[in-house]
């Protein structure tokens, strides 16, 4: 089923007779004749309080974590599996973070997170140039991870292909915490706590979890200490403030390198021979602040006001040949990162009724600043290599957003609602450069860039069980920094010739649920997008970037969660995508080439995506036994913008088994896990348009984790 500009088959788009059947069953005409109940949980990633998630005319998964997985709770991975549309690989390899994409948007990100919003407890955990990361994502004391997808990602702003949030617990009473440890394979140990309760008027929530590994590929070893704190007080009408402190630390997290295919044929467990040679390691350190209030004023009337900053601290050391650092235009192998950043958002919120009907709505503004002192070194002194050197770059980054936005959700009629937003982002770049010598000229400039964003829903429900939706919306992604950062045609200064890439997004879903707790979901989706972001060249240490065009990621998910009696549980999750350049554009892949003259053909696909993947889980709860049997599996993904080459497509199977034991004052809960359980060799992540050729990120072959946790309750619960 390849697809290109030029010759195109059916495709997802023949389902669209499943949305039509949804409402002609005679079931859901009979049953349309019910009144619509709504439930009132509050959807933060669509930004709606009083609308179920049910009742969004979006894409909309919520997970929920009870601390029932058999899992050590490092990486959001782990729980980020079973959503369609979403690809979350684990590149076993801790001095990068984990690899997120939403429908092929932020699948080119060669590090960090890129083309997607990331939150934590309604933080932001993408800076305003669009980058983001989520190794600070703590899961010792999450509650729920919610991922948004399709047109109304937009609300969020720059960089909103997809949104992905974490929230933690708030505190209860009586007073409960866990307390869970865990060991798998390469020497790796979690170990995690945390605490929570409230009085009439305080709560507080604290989360600490500590992971040490040897790493599956030589030169991985790593270590990651995080520390959540959550604090929150009632305010009179039911008001809140809400006070949330978060701690990062990963040092000297060893950099293995990606491997070329004989590599990982001779031997997928080594590291590339000069991530030894220069100790290619990351150290990031973050903390941040947050606080939020709440405060209603009566008659439907609300004020919420969120104002938050931290500091982000990056020291990395790369495998940047000396011989290239001769180039007195090179910024050095060795990356020195202070990152300052925070922020306000202020907004009125109002629910009530139009014309009889219910109505929400909410108008507000936002801003966000990024303070960022970039400092490049040699990364040898004398013969020593691997070491700090002498100073190649110096310069203080800013970057500005001013955000204003509205959004409103009416059910106009028993049947219909509409949900419909719009947002307008102001974003500035501006560079100083502090490093200016006779070679080296002064590379200073600014940019700004400005985008409305408007989106419409509008849901249809038949039955009392059933939605059917249809949304459109238009986005946009500015370059960050980093693609800022070398001009395309190897001269000085930044690349201020780069543009943002606009998209117009189209959806049609359904959704069903049953009083079993049966749910089904499925969605057709369209994103075209002009000038996207691409890779000029990469050589020498250096990506830089360029617009090339037109691109279209089009597909289809399925999400299925059906319980069998009282013991068996089956959830499926599949995703077709196709993602690939309309447009045909000349890149460089020779080493110092500044002329472009290899073409990638219009119809190729964007590297980084694959045609599908699946997820399947049967559970079998036997009184206090858990067992359960997963798989997962992907479609070929490829790895550079030329298509030339691509990691192979996988299945692999996963057997895990828990137990239980109730004692007073709490439940011990012993767990094992056998990953990759038939030893299957696959490549688990790419490193797309990797410069050397080295684009594999090779996966673990089969592994047992073993794990305790003691979850316990005060006195005075039920």
């Amino acid at each position: 089923m390849a697809f290109s500009s030029q010759r195109r088959s059916a495709g997802p788009w023949p389902w669209l007779a499943v949305f039509t059947a949804f409402s002609a069953s005679p079931a859901a005409a009979e049953d349309a004749l019910d009144a619509v109940t709504l439930d009132r949980v509050e959807v933060t990633s669509a930004r709606l309080q009083r609308v179920a998630p049910f009742d969004v005319p979006a894409s909309l998964s919520a997970i929920e974590l009870d601390g029932g997985a058999a899992a050590p709770g490092v990486n959001v991975s782990e729980a980020l599996s079973g959503v369609p549309g979403l690809s979350a690989r684990d590149r076993q390899n801790f001095a990068q973070d984990t690899q997120l994409s939403i429908r092929g948007f932020g699948a080119r990100s060669t590090f960090g997170v890129r083309g997607l919003r990331l939150y934590a407890d309604g933080i932001p955990a993408t800076m305003p140039d669009g980058q983001g990361q989520v190794s600070h994502f703590s899961l010792a004391g999450a509650q729920r991870i919610e991922v948004l997808r399709g047109p109304f990602s937009a609300l969020h702003g720059n960089s909103s292909g997809g949104v992905v949030q974490i929230r933690s617990a708030d505190g209860q009473a009586p007073a409960r915490g866990h307390l869970q440890a865990s060991a798998g394979r390469d020497d790796s140990r979690a170990l995690s706590a945390s605490v929570r309760g409230a009085g009439e008027v305080f709560g507080y929530a604290l989360a600490a979890s500590r992971f040490d590994t040897d790493g599956w590929r030589d030169h991985g070893a790593a270590r990651r200490t995080s520390f959540n704190a959550k604090l929150h007080a009632g305010l009179p009408r039911e008001g809140r403030v809400q006070l949330v402190a978060n701690h990062f630390d990963a040092p000297d997290a060893q950099d293995p390198l990606g491997l070329t295919r004989a590599q990982v044929q001779e031997n997928p467990r080594q590291a590339t021979s000069v991530a030894t040679q220069f100790n290619t390691r990351k150290s990031a350190r973050q903390d941040q602040l947050g606080l939020r209030v709440e405060q209603p004023f009566g008659d439907g009337h609300a004020l919420e006001a969120m104002a938050y900053g931290g500091r982000r601290e990056i020291e990395q050391f790369l495998a940047l040949p000396v011989a290239a650092q001769a180039n007195p235009l090179n910024s050095g192998g060795v990356i020195d990162l202070d990152n300052d950043y925070g922020g306000v958002d202020l907004r009125w919120r109002w629910t009530g009724t139009l014309a009889g009907r219910p109505l929400e709505a909410a108008f507000g503004a936002n801003a966000d600043r990024q303070r960022q002192h970039r400092r490049g070194y040699e990364n040898f002194v004398g013969d020593a290599l691997g070491v700090r050197g002498a100073l190649r770059r110096d310069e203080r980054n800013r970057v500005d957003n001013v955000d204003r936005y509205a959004q409103a959700w009416w059910q106009f009629a028993q049947r219909w609602s509409l949900l419909a937003g719009a947002r307008h982002s102001a974003v500035r770049f501006r560079s100083d450069d502090a490093y200016v010598t006779a070679a080296n000229p002064d590379d200073s400039g600014r940019v700004d860039y400005s985008e409305t964003t408007p989106v419409l829903g509008l849901s249809f429900a038949p039955a009392r069980d059933w939605r059917l939706y249809a949304s459109a919306g238009r986005g946009f992604e500015t370059p960050t920094f980093n693609e800022l950062g070398y001009r395309a045609d190897g001269g000085a200064g930044l690349a201020f010739d780069l543009v943002p890439a606009t998209s117009r997004n189209v959806e049609l879903g359904a959704k069903w649920r049953s009083a079993s707790g049966a749910r089904i979901e499925a969605a057709l989706f369209r994103a075209d997008t002009d000038d996207e972001l691409a890779v000029a060249r990469n050589v020498g240490g250096r990506s830089s970037y360029r617009n090339v065009g037109r691109a279209r990621r089009e597909g289809a998910e399925l999400f299925a969660s059906l319980p069998f009696g009282e013991a068996w549980s089956l959830e499926l999750a599949w995703t077709w995508l196709d993602a690939h350049f309309r447009d045909g554009f000349p890149i460089c892949t020779g080493a110092g080439c500044t002329d472009p003259s290899v073409l990638v053909a219009a119809g190729t696909r964007i590297p980084g995506t694959s045609r599908q993947q699946g997820w399947a889980r049967l559970a079998w709860q036997p009184r206090d036994w858990t067992f359960a049997l997963e798989a997962s599996g992907t479609a070929a993904v490829s790895v550079n913008d030329t298509g030339s080459e691509h990691a192979p497509g996988y299945a692999i199977a996963h057997l895990e088994a828990a137990r239980s034991w109730r004692r007073a004052g709490g439940t011990l809960r012993a767990f094992a896990r056998v990953d990759n359980l038939f030893d299957h060799a696959y490549i688990g992540s790419v490193i797309v348009n990797e410069g050397n050729g080295r684009y594999y990120e090779p996966a673990p072959g089969r592994g047992l984790l073993l794990g305790l946790r003691w979850q316990w309750q005060a006195a005075g619960s039920e």
